[in-house]
């Protein structure tokens, strides 16, 4: 399954609770709503910043937040991105997905028509729940040097309770010898922001694949993570290189 989707202010998250197609609309994704419907989706809880408890084959709802570092913080506590202490609603940029539990997805952010990350304070963090309220360390994604386009971002649960998020170093092998990127402390490939478009021929959209760890409800355990550990990051800059192009021309024939 991929997933695909732009972002949106993070006040229409945090806003009256709607019926759950509505909010999927409102964040663009009333598509996957309707596909995992249809595939017999056990799940529905919609919104981000409400609990789910999941088996294996629904669809899992969650957010990414793009704000500057210290915008994640009160005092030197990492809040959940739903505290409202944050004031990320007025502050930051959100994206949401929906992607199958334990099924390899590539999701996507198009920064070719008018998002800028750098812009929205350059680091992202995932998250999701209320009283089982998890969330990613920040990580950086963008300033106007360098921009990061490729992460992989792993879900744990257990017993079908989101537990955490992490955000997994892929090393520098993919962006060896190319002229067009720098290796930022030897973990994380990025590309020169000027090459990115529009200031430059490279489309800098965010990839992110995702995996699944842990076990669902009924203890069953999820194995996507262990598939997707021993590939190498040009796994997925090969594979978001071939779609990219297609996921945003789909994206656009519907909204």
């Amino acid at each position: 399954m991929v997933a695909t989707t732009s972002p949106a202010n993070l006040a229409a998250a945090m806003a009256a609770t709607p019926s759950p197609c509505r909010a999927l609309l409102v964040l663009a994704l009333a598509v996957t709503c309707l596909a995992q419907l249809a595939a017999g989706d056990s799940n529905g809880v919609y919104e981000p910043c409400s609990d789910a408890w999941i088996q294996r084959g629904d669809g899992f709802t969650f957010g990414v937040v793009f704000a500057g570092y210290d915008a994640f913080f009160s005092g030197n506590t990492q809040l959940s991105p739903c505290d409202r202490r944050l004031n990320l609603a007025s502050s930051g940029q959100l994206a949401v997905f929906r992607p199958k539990v334990d099924e390899i997805s590539l999701l996507t952010i198009n920064t070719t028509t008018g998002f800028n990350p750098a812009s929205a304070g350059g680091f992202m963090v995932a998250f999701a729940g209320r009283k089982y309220a998890a969330r990613s360390a920040p990580i950086f994604v963008s300033n106007t040097s360098v921009t990061v386009s490729s992460f992989t971002l792993v879900l744990e649960f257990k017993k079908g309770r989101l537990q955490n998020l992490h955000w997994k170093k892929d090393g520098c092998g993919a962006c060896t010898g190319k002229s067009n990127f720098v290796c930022l402390g030897k973990q994380t490939c990025a590309i020169r922001t000027q090459s990115c478009k529009t200031q430059g021929p490279v489309d800098c959209s965010i990839g992110i694949q995702l995996a699944f760890s842990g076990t669902d409800k009924h203890e069953s355990v999820l194995n996507s993570w262990y598939e997707v550990s021993n590939l190498r990051q040009y796994s997925l800059y090969g594979l978001y290189s071939n779609l990219k192009d297609t996921l945003t021309g789909q994206f656009n024939k519907f909204f």
